[in-house]
C-alpha cells in the first residue's frame, strides 16, 4: 500500500509530493516494522520453512514468484548478530543451501559468460537468487572465484572449464557470500582467501585494504573499500586494460542492477560515500552484482522516478530475460546512472520529490545522504507486483 501511495504522490512534484512521502515514512514505516519484526520472529521459531514448488519448465509460462527466504530482509537487530555472529547463522545457511539446490538444480537462472581477450568472466547462479562468479585467465588455466557461496556449483565449474583456483575473492563476512570458503580452500590447497580483516571472513588468509591489487596471471583486480552494508565490505574491479576489454565490478550487495544494499553497519553517510567510489568508475564498466534482484527494483525505481524512460526500456528487457529465465547480468554503470535511483541522489527530479532540502549549514552531502536514506526506507516498504 505503501508503493501504490509512494507512486501517486510522485506523479506531481514540488513540496506537497515532500509532505506525503514525509508522512509515508513516519507513518507506514513503523507500522510495517513492526509487523516485520513479528513475522520474523514467527518464521525463524519454527524449524521448517515453507518450501516453494519445483521451477517451471522452459515450455510454460513464466509467472514471477517470491525469491526464496532471505535471511537479511527486516528481521531486525537480533537475528543480524545472531545470523553474523554465531553458529546458528551457519546452520540457517547450509538450510538454504541445501533447498536451493533441490529446488534449482540447475541454477536459479541461465547464464551467459563473456569472453574477452584471454579473460574469461563466468557468473554462477547459487541458492536462491545469489551470484558466484569465476574470472579466468584462459591462457593460463588459471581462476579466480567471487563469493563462492555454494562449493559445490563453483567446483562444478572449475572442473568444467578445466582450471585451477588460486585465489577467492570475497566482498563480505554474511553466509550467502562466503559459505563455501572453507570447503573450496580446502580442496585447494594453493588457493587463497582475500578480504577484509574488519569483516571475519570465513578462513581469510590475505587481507586486503582499500586500494590493494590482487594479480593472478594476466588479472590485475583491485579492492576498493565500500563500508556500509557490513563495515569491511569490498568491491573488486578487474582492469580491462591487460585484456583491451571493459573493467568489470564486482559488487557483492553494495550495488545491483538499479539497486544497492542495506545499511547495516553504516550510516548513510557512509553508505553514499561508497556508492560515490562506484560513480567513479567509467560508464562502460561491467557491473556483476552479487544478487538477481532486477525486475523488483526497477518496479521499485518506477514508483520513485515514473517518468524515466530508461527505467521503462530497461525493465522492458529484463521481463524478456526473465520470462526465460535469463539472468539479467551484467549491466554497466553509464546504464546504471540512468535509472538506479541510488546513484541518483544528486538529480533534481528525485531532490524535489524526495528531498530534505540542504542541510543545516547547506552541505549538499548532508542532503544526499538523507535522500539515500529516504530512498532506503521507501524501498524497504516496497512490494512488488
Amino acid at each position: 500500500m505503501a508503493a501504490v501511495v509512494a507512486a501517486t504522490a510522485l506523479k506531481g512534484r514540488g513540496a506537497r509530493n515532500a509532505r506525503v512521502l514525509r508522512g509515508i515514512l513516519s507513518g507506514a514505516a513503523a507500522n510495517k516494522a513492526s509487523q516485520n519484526r513479528s513475522r520474523a520472529l514467527q518464521s525463524h521459531s519454527s524449524p521448517e520453512c515453507k518450501e516453494e514448488p519445483e521451477p517451471l519448465s522452459p515450455e510454460l509460462e513464466y509467472i514471477p514468484r517470491k525469491r526464496g527466504k532471505n535471511p537479511m530482509k527486516a528481521v531486525g537487530l537480533a537475528w543480524y548478530s545472531l545470523y553474523t555472529r554465531t553458529w546458528l547463522g551457519y546452520l540457517f545457511y547450509r538450510q538454504q543451501l541445501r533447498r536451493a539446490r533441490n529446488r534449482y538444480p540447475k541454477g536459479h537462472s541461465r547464464t551467459q559468460p563473456r569472453l574477452f581477450n584471454g579473460v574469461k568472466v563466468l557468473p554462477i547462479p547459487v541458492l536462491a537468487d545469489n551470484y558466484s562468479y569465476l574470472i579466468i585467465d584462459t591462457q593460463a588455466r588459471l581462476a579466480v572465484a567471487v563469493d563462492p557461496s555454494d562449493p559445490q556449483a563453483v567446483q562444478a565449474s572449475i572442473e568444467k572449464e578445466g582450471v585451477n583456483l588460486v585465489a577467492i575473492l570475497c566482498t563480505h563476512k554474511h553466509w550467502d557470500h562466503s559459505g563455501g570458503n572453507r570447503d573450496l580452500s580446502r580442496r585447494h590447497q594453493d588457493c587463497r582467501v582475500y578480504g577484509s580483516p574488519q569483516d571475519s571472513i570465513p578462513y581469510l588468509t590475505h587481507p586486503l585494504c582499500h586500494q590493494d591489487v590482487v594479480s593472478v596471471g594476466r588479472l590485475q583486480i583491485r579492492a576498493l573499500a565500500t563500508p556500509g552494508h557490513t563495515q569491511g565490505h569490498l568491491v573488486y574491479l578487474l582492469d580491462g586494460e591487460p585484456y583491451e576489454g571493459p573493467s568489470c565490478l564486482f559488487s557483492g550487495d553494495l550495488l545491483f542492477l538499479s539497486g544497492c544494499g542495506r545499511t547495516f553497519e553504516g550510516t548513510a553517510e557512509t553508505m553514499l560515500s561508497s556508492l560515490d567510489t562506484v560513480l567513479g568508475l567509467g560508464d562502460d564498466t561491467l557491473l556483476w552484482p552479487g544478487h538477481e534482484y532486477a525486475e523488483e527494483n526497477l518496479g521499485f525505481a518506477g514508483v520513485v522516478e515514473p517518468e524515466n524512460l530508461a527505467r521503462e526500456r530497461k525493465m522492458q528487457w529484463v521481463q524478456r530475460q526473465r520470462m526465460e529465465r535469463k539472468s539479467t547480468c551484467p549491466s554497466t554503470l553509464g546504464e546504471e546512472r540512468s535509472y538506479n535511483p541510488f546513484l541518483r541522489t544528486h538529480c533534481p527530479v528525485l531532490q524535489e520529490a524526495l528531498g530534505p532540502g540542504p542541510g543545516p549549514t547547506g552541505d549538499d552531502g548532508c542532503s544526499r545522504a538523507r535522500l539515500l536514506e529516504r530512498l532506503r526506507q521507501l524501498k524497504d516498504l516496497h512490494k512488488s507486483k
